[in-house]
Parts: structure tokens; C-alpha cells; sequence
């Protein structure tokens, strides 16, 4: 008989780390408090992981478990995501008010997303550099080359 569990939970997982990384950007960058979308997820989450204590059969409880500590970790990663926009280490959206407030400050947040590019070997276009957050802000980042001293 052809056992089909693990590939459900396998695809379970895959679709359950690309929600965690697109998702959770996209959930933090349009939402104006975090706090209701992390307790949505953190009550998804729980839920999933009664209902895998009492599934009929095996596969359905794995799947509804991987899902269920997935979306768990999600809600514990939109915080962690709302840190790293203020830090500048991922992109605000100036449409969010609270993205906007980090961007009025001064601070390090930026709009630049230093991910969306295509590997050509060009100059990385940023507004603040993250190794050297007191310096003025620049058009274009060129990272130095690399001693061989």
C-alpha cells in the first residue's frame, strides 16, 4: 500500500516556511498594530495543535500539527520582523503609520529592500548603511574590497 503521509506533512512544512516568510512580511508591513494579527495566528496555531490531539488519523494530525507550530512561530516572528524594520535591516512601508513614524524619527528604518534585486555585480542602492548607522544617509552602498592582507 502506498503510504502517503509523509509527503502531506512534507508539503505541509514547505508551505508552511514560505507563509512564514512571505506572509509575515506582508502581515507587518499593512498591519497598523501587531498585536491582533499575532493572537489570530497564536489561536490558529493552538487550536491546530488541540485538534492534531484528537484527529482521526494520523496524517491529518501531522499535518495540522506542522501548520499549527508554524503558525505559532509566525506570531512569535512578527515582532521579530517589526524589530528589524525599525533597525533598517528590512523595508518600511511608508503607507503604514507606524512604518511612517519609524521613517519620520531619523532613525535607521528604511524604504530601500536591499532583497529585491537582481545579482548583476552593480552597486546595491541604500539610504543607510547598516554597519555604520551614525553615518549620513547615501544614495548608493558599494561595500569595500576585501583585504588580503
Amino acid at each position: 500500500m502506498v503510504q502517503l503521509a509523509g509527503f502531506w506533512m512534507a508539503l505541509a512544512t514547505f508551505l508552511g516556511i514560505w507563509w512564514g516568510h512571505v506572509g509575515v512580511r506582508w502581515l507587518e508591513a499593512h498591519s497598523v498594530r501587531i498585536g491582533p494579527p499575532a493572537g489570530l495566528l497564536t489561536l490558529a496555531g493552538l487550536g491546530l495543535n488541540v485538534y492534531a490531539l484528537f484527529a482521526p488519523n494520523l496524517t491529518l494530525a501531522g499535518v495540522s500539527s506542522i501548520v499549527g507550530v508554524t503558525l505559532l512561530w509566525d506570531a512569535f516572528e512578527l515582532f521579530r520582523q517589526a524589530r528589524r524594520v525599525r533597525k533598517g535591516h528590512a523595508p518600511a512601508n511608508p503607507a503604514n503609520p507606524r512604518h511612517a513614524a519609524y521613517l519620520a524619527a531619523g532613525g535607521p528604518a528604511t524604504t530601500a529592500d536591499l532583497l529585491d534585486r537582481e545579482p548583476t555585480g552593480r552597486p546595491v542602492v541604500a539610504h543607510r548603511s547598516a554597519w555604520h548607522p551614525s553615518e549620513p544617509p547615501s544614495d548608493v552602498y558599494c561595500p569595500s574590497p576585501v583585504s588580503t592582507d
